[in-house]
């Protein structure tokens, strides 16, 4: 029967639960959804009747709610790049880091699965099966919702799909972005799991990243490289604004744009001097204070 502060058991996530009984193959755990084992491997040490436990709840092969004090790979309405280990008639089954293997049906398959690869998937409660199932179809479980981001915020991304253009990005696990090949710096892949930002938030709810801050704040992170480039080199770089795109990009691994936009600004703060073969620090200032 649930009780009058009924709490909603979040299934695919971690729940604080009491423990209330032990038995000889583990220990259960009290819930408004009812009694929920949590096996005899999982219970920590020197655990007490009574205490509560911090564990995360899934359901087993006989759809049986079941906990564990294991942190697993993926959670409910979130996405990560998990391993095939067996593939059946039933579809794909993968490594997220617990007792049981995750499903992906082959409804939710976009390209054939194969056993050892790692593929990007998306977990969620189907409510036909009212089971935890992954999916490849990512975009569709997403928000089209912008309004909890804003330009030039930081933010946390994943890198899972080429295109023509750039790489699309899944963005604090909610909203999907895209990087410009055209604006890279470093090279990345499928997979990566990296800080960017947000350049803009288009009417259409597009939303285009970098990997640099926006700005300001942009300029302020380049000068740091550059500063710190030219004290590896006794305070020289034979870099000025007639360098090629190229050669500032393999020494700094920036655009030519944001050099010379930089390269400006550190000369009016006296930072640096502009000399006929290059940059130098000024000696005039301490070159070891931050930029900023």
């Amino acid at each position: 029967m649930k009780r009058d502060n009924y709490t909603e058991l979040k299934i695919g996530d971690f729940n604080t639960l009491e423990l209330v009984r032990f038995v000889d193959f583990g220990a259960y755990l009290e819930s408004d959804d009812g009694d929920i084992l949590l096996p005899k491997s999982k219970i920590p040490p020197n655990t007490m009747l009574g205490e509560m436990l911090d564990v995360f709840i899934y359901k087993d092969s006989e759809n049986r709610l079941i906990a564990t004090t294991t942190k697993p790979k993926i959670f409910i309405n979130q996405c990560a790049f998990l391993e095939v280990m067996d593939v059946n008639k039933y579809g794909a089954f993968l490594d997220w880091g617990i007792e049981n293997q995750l499903l992906v049906p082959y409804r939710e398959q976009t390209t054939e699965m194969k056993t050892g690869l790692k593929y990007l998937v998306y977990l969620y409660l189907d409510k036909v099966s009212d089971r935890l199932v992954a999916t490849m179809r990512i975009e569709k479980h997403l928000s089209k919702d912008t309004s909890s981001l804003s330009v030039k915020e930081k933010v946390d991304l994943h890198i899972y799909q080429k295109t023509p253009i750039g790489y699309k990005a899944i963005i604090n696990q909610i909203n999907i972005g895209l990087l410009y090949d055209s604006e890279l710096m470093k090279e990345i892949h499928i997979g990566d799991h990296i800080t960017g930002y947000i350049k803009t938030i288009r009417e259409d709810g597009k939303i285009d990243l970098s990997l640099q801050p926006i700005g300001f704040d942009r300029l302020y992170s380049v000068s740091d490289i550059i500063m710190r480039e030219l004290l590896k080199h006794n305070g020289f770089l034979p870099l000025n604004d007639k360098s090629s795109p190229e050669n500032i990009k393999k020494r700094l691994n920036i655009s030519k744009s944001d050099f010379k936009k930089t390269v400006g600004m550190l000369f009016k703060q006296k930072k640096i001097k502009l000399l006929k073969d290059g940059i130098a620090v000024n000696n005039e200032v301490d070159p070891l204070n931050k930029i900023c």
